[in-house]
């Protein structure tokens, strides 16, 4: 890439308040709702309406430096029946559709309520529930997902529970990942997310 190239960073299920973990110099967010007619956003972002549960994502092959998803993968459905094609998995097609917009070496950074915490299952919209051996599906040389038609391949770089908002910006000083880390776990009951980084490869 060339040094004048900006980068880019997708934040999948943004809302209206997209996330730059990597502070990249374009940031696209990505959401399934509709703007209201004439609805103000703030600046710095583009906002792009798209259904990425059951559709493709609207961008080229290799678009992003990274891509990141903060409460979003536990609601996407493991399988759907859909009519003319039959069962489909929703969540190996949000994966592959991740790999092929991120460029190879880019980073996708994930936070998900997941087992065997009780916030994995608490909320009735969570239908995927992640354990930390869900990576195995979509890392190393031959992830197992390529049974369900995963036809990436990402290296894992963190699969861990920690706390959320430590990565929501990539680059918190260490001593306040610490902190943040042991009084989430200490005081209030432990860590509810796995974090999810995986490189493209």
């Amino acid at each position: 890439m060339s040094p004048t190239t900006p980068t880019r960073h997708l934040d999948i299920g943004c809302g209206l308040a997209p996330r730059n973990p990597y502070h990249r110099d374009q940031l696209v967010g990505l959401d399934v709702r509709a703007l209201a007619p004439g609805q103000a956003l703030p600046g710095g972002f583009e906002y792009v309406q798209g259904n990425f549960v059951i559709e493709p994502l609207p961008f080229a092959d290799h678009h992003f430096d990274s891509v990141s998803a903060y409460d979003v993968i536990e609601h996407v459905p493991r399988q759907l029946f859909m009519p003319g094609e039959g069962l489909v998995y929703p969540f190996i097609r949000v994966m592959n559709e991740i790999h092929r917009v991120l460029r190879p070496g880019g980073l996708f950074l994930a936070s998900t309520p997941a087992y065997p915490r009780p916030e994995a299952f608490q909320d009735p919209t969570h239908v995927n529930i992640i354990t930390v051996r869900t990576a195995e599906y979509f890392c190393g040389p031959d992830p197992k997902g390529r049974m369900y038609g995963f036809n990436g391949r990402f290296d894992e770089q963190i699969n861990r529970f920690c706390t959320r908002n430590n990565y929501v910006d990539r680059d918190l000083a260490a001593t306040r990942i610490w902190a943040r880390r042991w009084h989430r776990k200490l005081l209030r009951g432990g860590w509810s997310d796995l974090i999810w980084e995986f490189k493209a490869a």
